[in-house]
């Protein structure tokens, strides 16, 4: 019989071998950032020199697309893999049910010590399969993400779900952490009024995009140090993108388009132009750590994207538009070269918290609208009705600005829009209900007494069995 000592010291090894052989992961998910506004995207505004370097060190997706554009259903989506009115939570500020499970729980019974910092907004940390909560120190509630790293069990491979807070509502600015940007050096983007309201808040936004910059420079710095860099992925993503009018909840790129940047073992250092879902990220986790995928996912995985770009992994990724604030119901397929676009309301204003004139790019909107200064491109939050259907070309029309739907030439194009969308809607049993929830407020503030949480998409048919994924590759 071995001495106690020497079989302490073989149980060490052996936990410690089963440590070095699964890959770490830490999943950076940031708030409220649309993917152009990344310096290794194309932005002149932002400073992200750490996040370009992970770029170039790494693999960075020009197409990946969110299940949706708002906080805590883009959350729900994700950590499940399933489309957000198949997890029974669509709407903003809905809680993950106990019965959804998640690829958080199966990493924690393979043997992954997992940990979630900052940001949660989808349910109790140990019921989502955490095994350590922190709620996240300073103003983007990463202060404490190093910290976690160094205290973590060596004998154990490591999951850490950090939500930064940045670039949410409202702006803390913090000098030695970010840049303060000159409000009349930013970019505005054309559906935006260009005036000195806009450009302060749009310069308050890039600091905060920077200070998710300074903290992934800080986690990676730490993977260096611990010497674990080489067995760790690293991802880098957001929950929806800026909150400015037409962008955080809507289905333009500029609201569902997530930047994603992957580095860790195996990874090219390339560009990948492939479509991606974020309902993809749990598929790929698990398969990445040797863990079998769960049956409810829907996702698909697409580490072989990861060694070979250019494989095909999805030809569609499909998105939502819940209830945010405001009474809404859209649904997006993008496909090809294409973006479309279905709104089953079209006769009410589209807005968003940031589009009313209690924020100050949306306050410059109005103001803007009232004296008749507004461009047509910039009148978007004031249509109403709305086209019930809207058609992008999105290599030529970056913004989606012009609504291609109605031009008889892409009439194929629309009705493969149709049928992809319909198909969609029918496998993965999505609905309108007639009691859907209705506004919280009106357009300027101002609570709405009559308002109440109705019948959720999808909860009338089930949708939250149902594990269908849909289209996902061309027949």
């Amino acid at each position: 019989m071995k001495p106690p000592f020497i079989l302490a010291i073989l149980t060490l090894w052996a936990s410690s071998a089963f440590a070095a052989e699964r890959p770490n992961f830490i999943f950076f998910i940031t708030d409220d950032i649309s993917a152009e506004d990344l310096g290794c995207y194309g932005s002149t505004c932002a400073q992200t020199p750490n996040l370009d370097q992970m770029a170039a060190d790494g693999m960075r997706f020009t197409q990946a697309y969110l299940a949706i554009s708002s906080c805590s259903p883009s959350r729900c989506s994700t950590i499940t893999g399933r489309y957000p009115h198949n997890t029974g939570a669509p709407e903003l500020h809905t809680s993950l049910p106990k019965d959804q499970a998640t690829f958080v729980q199966a990493l924690k019974a393979a043997g992954y010590h997992t940990v979630i910092s900052g940001k949660n907004h989808m349910g109790k940390a140990d019921e989502l399969g955490f095994a350590v909560e922190s709620k996240g120190k300073g103003p983007s509630k990463s202060e404490d993400w190093v910290s976690l790293l160094k205290s973590r069990p060596v004998d154990q491979p490591f999951f850490c779900w950090f939500g930064s807070a940045d670039a949410h509502r409202k702006w803390q600015i913090n000098a030695k952490e970010a840049p303060i940007y000159d409000p009349e050096k930013v970019v505005v983007p054309p559906y935006l009024a260009d005036g000195p309201k806009t450009r302060q808040d749009l310069a308050n936004y890039f600091h905060e995009v920077s200070r998710t910059d300074f903290y992934m420079g800080k986690l990676r710095a730490e993977l260096e140090r611990q010497g674990i860099a080489d067995n760790t992925y690293v991802i880098y993503c957001a929950d929806n993108g800026r909150p400015l009018p037409r962008a955080k909840t809507r289905l333009y790129d500029s609201g569902i388009k997530t930047p994603l940047l992957i580095a860790g073992p195996g990874v090219e250092k390339t560009v990948c132009d492939s479509i991606v879902s974020s309902i993809d990220f749990s598929a790929t986790i698990l398969d990445l750590a040797g863990v079998e995928k769960i049956p409810t996912i829907q996702g698909v995985s697409f580490a072989k994207l990861l060694s070979d770009p250019s494989a095909k992994i999805r030809d569609y990724a499909f998105a939502e538009h819940n209830w945010h604030v405001f009474q809404a119901h859209e649904r997006m397929v993008r496909f090809g070269d294409w973006l479309y676009i279905k709104n089953a309301f079209p006769e009410l204003q589209n807005l968003c918290m940031e589009g009313d004139p209690t924020f100050p790019a949306g306050e410059e909107l109005w103001e803007y609208e009232a004296a008749g200064k507004l461009k047509p491109e910039q009148r978007d939050i004031f249509l109403k009705p709305r086209p019930a259907e809207e058609l992008y070309r999105v290599s030529k029309d970056p913004h989606q600005i012009a609504n291609l739907a109605a031009n008889p030439e892409n009439s194929p194009v629309l009705e493969e829009a149709r049928a992809l969308l319909e198909r969609w809607t029918t496998e993965t049993g999505d609905s309108i209900p007639e009691d859907i929830t209705n506004d919280r407020q009106d357009a300027y503030g101002k609570k709405n007494p009559e308002h109440q949480r109705g019948t959720m998409p999808g909860e009338d048919l089930g949708a939250a069995t149902m594990n269908a994924p849909g289209p996902v590759l061309a027949e």
